[in-house]
C-alpha cells in the first residue's frame, strides 16, 4: 500500500510524471469517489435533510475530484514531455474525450525528460 505522501502527490500535486496506467486507474478512482455520493443522493427523498447532506458531499467530492483530474492530466502531459497548461483542453466539450483517449493510449517519453527522471514519481529538484 502506498504511503499517504505518495497518494497526496498523485492526486493533488502537479510535479513529476505518471504513466498511462496510473493516469487511467487514478482517474477511475476519482470517478468512483465522485459517483458514490451522487448515487446515494438519488436514493433519498428529494428535499430531505439526507438529500441535502448527500448533495453537499457530492459538491465537495466534485471540487476535490476536479483538482485531482487536473493534477493527473498535468503529470500525464509531463510524461509526454508536453507543458501542463495543455490540461485546460480537458474543459472543452467533445475535445476532452479525445484528449482523455490520447492521454490513456499514447506512451510516455522513455527515459528522463525536463519534467522528471522517470514516471510515477515526483520531479526531483
Amino acid at each position: 500500500m502506498p504511503d499517504r505522501s505518495d497518494l497526496t502527490w498523485l492526486f493533488f500535486k502537479t510535479s513529476g510524471r505518471v504513466s498511462r496506467a496510473a493516469y487511467f486507474l487514478g482517474g477511475l478512482l476519482v470517478a468512483i469517489i465522485q459517483a458514490f455520493p451522487l448515487y446515494r443522493f438519488t436514493l433519498v427523498p428529494e428535499g430531505s435533510a439526507e438529500s441535502n447532506m448527500w448533495s453537499f458531499i457530492f459538491f465537495v467530492a466534485f471540487i476535490a475530484s476536479l483538482w485531482s483530474n487536473i493534477a493527473l492530466a498535468v503529470k500525464r502531459l509531463h510524461d509526454l514531455d508536453k507543458p501542463g497548461i495543455a490540461a485546460l483542453i480537458l474543459f472543452v466539450p467533445v475535445v476532452s474525450i479525445v484528449a482523455f483517449l490520447v492521454l490513456c493510449l499514447f506512451p510516455g517519453q522513455p527515459g528522463p525528460n525536463r519534467y522528471g527522471r522517470r514516471t510515477n514519481e515526483p520531479a526531483q529538484p
